[in-house]
């Protein structure tokens, strides 16, 4: 079939082997292509909604608020504060008169009712042009109430899901350094990037505690504002999705001097890797022979599983398309241990040195594409054959449409896929979604039965 590709996206898409490396990426959305990116103000908030003792206040239409309402799997050992959706509900006579008198009402009656310990305020769209003076509202209901009410400048037209990530570090960034840092031991981390969907960082705390290692703050899975005001104490951040959290660790290295290195707890090499990687910082062979113990004894229960699946799944092809890069690598080697072949990958905020390395972990043929819409999708999904597909909530459809299985690796999913148990799950999943049945009853398996059958039958009769 014939790849729908507009004229205007050819240098954001790569097939490996065709010719040399070469990709533009990180730039504004094509109009008119449907782009799978989210906006401005949706990458704060997925950022910043699993602090579970805060206050998230949407100031806008009640849409926004809607739209991003228990927006992750983000659970929480304690309060649960976050998964409530407050919002001003601006109206027209809020965008012609300002809507500030209406934020600060709003501020007073949440702070009164929950007593968060912080106060997020978002704003959307329509603040940026009325231009509602947020700074002035946080600082005035701050004095007031005596907690930190932080202004997140998150219109959603100056940029796209990246520039999300940055105004929740901004916001964030204001808590740091503000808290007790004492008592916190000389082999201490913050974990920055993991939102604990289906409890993910309790499992990563976890093999750390098993390790000797602190975790003094989630950054922001089952997160704290007590524990982000103290993070400064850490002696290393430790960054798993750098596209979100990034800028935080780059302003407390700048500020705090706090050293940071990247992790991705996918996959078996990526998880042992993350964990060896934080003994070698703090240059401890005890801590390193710890964190060899925990790798060797899941593996003993976890490789004997995987080979049952591999047996099946071996020359299945998938196909990625995730929100942050980073998954990207550790799923590519993922699907290898399953023998499966990765034929498609992409994403929607990946940078060049991101792409450069899909581009060298990645097959000859493998399509590489950044910021993606769904007619692209759904013809590489054809051209390639796929047979699974991992992504989001957003391209859920275009699989099932096509009569692909789909497996969600996004932040709405409700099963642990991090880690070790996490690579278990995983295989799971794609196992019983390649090899359901159902596929055999699509159009598309029934068109290429038939011509297999018709195949046979030529070959057959040609004897």
């Amino acid at each position: 079939m014939t790849t729908q590709i507009y004229e205007e996206r050819q240098d954001q898409i790569h097939r490996k082997g065709k010719k040399p490396f070469a990709i533009e990426c990180d730039k504004e959305s094509l109009a008119g292509a449907v782009s799978q990116r989210a906006c401005v103000f949706c990458g704060s908030r997925v950022v910043l909604y699993p602090i579970a003792d805060a206050v998230h206040l949407v100031h806008g239409p009640i849409g926004c608020a809607v739209y991003t309402w228990d927006i992750r799997g983000a659970l929480s050992s304690g309060p649960e504060l976050h998964r409530l959706s407050f919002s001003t509900d601006l109206q027209e006579k809020d965008v012609i008169f300002g809507g500030e008198q209406k934020l600060h009402d709003a501020l007073i009656e949440l702070i009164d009712r929950y007593q968060p310990k912080a106060a997020f305020v978002y704003s959307t769209c329509i603040v940026g042009i009325i231009g509602d003076d947020l700074e002035a509202v946080c600082k005035s209901v701050a004095a007031e109430k005596g907690i930190p009410v932080l202004p997140v400048q998150s219109e959603g037209f100056k940029g796209n899901k990246r520039a999300g990530y940055e105004a929740a570090c901004n916001a964030m960034f204001r808590l740091v350094g503000t808290g007790d840092a004492s008592n916190i031991s000389e082999h201490s981390i913050n974990i920055l990037g993991d939102f604990n969907l289906a409890g993910e960082i309790w499992l990563i705390r976890d093999y750390f505690a098993r390790m000797g290692v602190e975790v003094v703050a989630n950054i922001t899975g089952d997160g704290r504002v007590d524990d982000i005001k103290r993070c400064h104490g850490a002696a290393l951040n430790v960054v798993q999705c750098s596209g979100a959290t990034m800028t935080l660790a780059k302003m407390m290295q700048e500020k705090y001097g706090t050293p940071v290195i990247r992790v991705s707890y996918f996959g078996i090499e990526d998880m042992a890797e993350s964990l060896y990687a934080v003994a070698n910082h703090f240059q401890d062979q005890e801590m390193l022979a710890k964190a060899k113990k925990i790798v060797k004894e899941e593996l003993e229960t976890l490789l004997p599983e995987l080979k049952k699946y591999r047996v099946a799944l071996t020359g299945k092809k998938a196909a990625i398309y995730v929100g942050g890069a980073f998954k990207a690598f550790s799923l590519v080697k993922a699907f290898r241990h399953l023998g499966m072949d990765v034929v498609m990958v992409g994403s929607q905020t990946g940078t060049k040195e991101d792409y450069q390395e899909l581009q060298e972990i990645t097959d000859d043929g493998t399509i590489i594409v950044d910021d993606s819409n769904p007619l692209e999708l759904s013809s590489f999904l054809q051209e390639k054959e796929v047979d699974i597909f991992v992504g989001g909530v957003k391209e859920r459809p275009i699989a099932y449409k096509l009569g692909i299985a789909f497996c969600d690796h996004n932040h709405e999913r409700k099963e642990m896929l991090a880690g070790f148990t996490g690579m278990m799950n995983f295989a799971r999943e794609v196992y019983g979604s390649v090899m359901s049945p159902v596929w055999r009853l699509v159009p598309r398996k029934q068109s290429q039965d038939t011509q297999l059958r018709a195949s046979a039958s030529a070959r057959i009769a040609g004897l």
